[in-house]
């Protein structure tokens, strides 16, 4: 019954495995929306260039973040990877902090976008409001968890 219970730590392939296909998407959607740009450019368009990069970041920070969450699920549940220092994931916790910074980039980036593309500076100042509060909470929520 135990090695039953023990092989149950496989089902996180299921996470891996999808996570690793979303992170492939989002770089895929960032890597088509880079050409698109510089198809524009080359055609002389310059108008919203500055929003069009910044979607394009946005794309590529979340395909980070899955990719950092699959690779740190596969850590966490089978093990024997050949990660660098910094991406070794030792707990739940150290996964949860990993992700809560790529959301807080991403939050961030969102941010700068709608700071380019609105004009209603009440809108502006809300959102900014909100994703700091976000943002602040999440960081304290991680920096109080429990150190072993």
């Amino acid at each position: 019954m135990g090695k039953l219970f023990a092989s149950a730590r496989y089902f996180a392939l299921v996470g891996v495995f999808f996570g690793l296909i979303t992170s492939l998407a989002a770089f895929c959607w960032s890597g088509l929306g880079t050409l698109a740009l510089v198809e524009a450019l080359f055609h002389g368009e310059r108008e919203g260039m500055a929003v069009a990069l910044v979607k394009v970041l946005d794309g590529l920070l979340i395909g980070a973040g899955l990719l950092i969450f699959s690779l740190g699920m596969y850590e966490l549940f089978i093990g024997g990877t050949t990660l660098p220092e910094w991406l070794i994931i030792k707990d739940l916790d150290g996964l949860k902090s990993r992700v809560v910074g790529v959301v807080v980039m991403v939050m961030a980036v969102s941010f700068l976008e709608k700071l380019e593309t609105q004009g209603d500076s009440r809108d502006i100042l809300y959102r900014g409001i909100a994703i700091s509060m976000v943002s602040v909470a999440l960081v304290v929520l991680m920096m109080r968890r429990p150190h072993p």
